[in-house]
């Protein structure tokens, strides 16, 4: 009986088929990775499921301080805390308004040291975006912030995991002044007010001469609509989870924590 010789056209064809599985199975197992990675959890709240009606101010300083002391007055004279998220070199050139608002009591929260777009960094550079900001201002205020805001509100999940790892919660908001194209104040107004509900988190920015115009309206008609503004700290609810909504919603009630 004579042998028969295979040729090469099989063993090519068997290898190729291989090399595709592992490709195949690769892939599979990256994907699963990702999503483990990525629990339903890892997002940022934007907003808060509440049965009061408190919401929460909050300011991002990232550009110029030239509205401080206008905010700040307001602020005071409506008897109201607001959280600041400041970003590190903001905090580096204007290390006295830092101060001045932590010592007004107002929450000072991490808006990454230089500003750069989250999703578009390393894990190394996120990492180092998020310390570097936490420990100038601890530097400045002697507390070390507690909650983190993405710059431009970019976000992924390796984003809020990397916040979370530094210890801090990660905030969006959801009423936007949109007070950086420059509206009226009278539109600002609008736009927010339009917007805010019950827990929910309102955007300002500091250095917007619009915003510090249009903020003691805002405050009148939140107050007067029985609105109570309060840190994003104090909106929060320990125990809780944020949906795929970005809502932050309480514990059930046999898995409420002590308080």
């Amino acid at each position: 009986m004579k042998s028969v010789k295979l040729g090469k056209k099989p063993t090519v064809t068997l290898v190729i088929l291989l090399f595709w599985l592992i490709a195949l199975v690769t892939v599979l197992l990256l994907t699963l990775t990702k999503t483990a990675a990525a629990p339903s959890g890892a997002r940022p709240v934007y907003c808060v499921e509440r049965s009061d009606r408190k919401v929460a101010l909050t300011f991002n300083a990232a550009w110029d301080d030239s509205t401080t002391d206008a905010v700040l007055s307001t602020l005071e004279r409506y008897r109201v805390k607001a959280t600041f998220f400041f970003v590190g070199t903001f905090a580096e050139r204007y290390p006295e308004t830092v101060v001045k608002i932590h010592n007004a009591g107002h929450e000072v929260g991490n808006h990454s040291m230089t500003h750069r777009d989250p999703t578009a960094a390393d894990s190394e550079t996120l990492l180092r975006e998020i310390d570097a900001c936490s420990e100038t201002l601890q530097s400045l205020t002697g507390v070390r912030p507690a909650l983190y805001r993405a710059p431009s509100g970019a976000w992924n999940a390796e984003t809020v995991e990397t916040a979370a790892a530094c210890g801090m919660t990660a905030i969006q908001w959801s009423a936007d002044s949109v007070d950086w194209k420059d509206p009226s104040p009278a539109e600002l107004e609008r736009r927010v007010l339009e917007k805010t509900t019950p827990g929910g988190i309102l955007l300002f920015h500091l250095g917007k001469e619009n915003t510090a115009e249009a903020l003691p309206g805002i405050l009148d008609k939140l107050l007067a609509d029985g609105y109570e503004c309060v840190t994003v700290s104090e909106l929060l609810l320990p125990g809780g989870s944020v949906d795929p909504e970005g809502v932050l919603r309480p514990a059930p009630a046999g898995n409420a924590p002590n308080t």
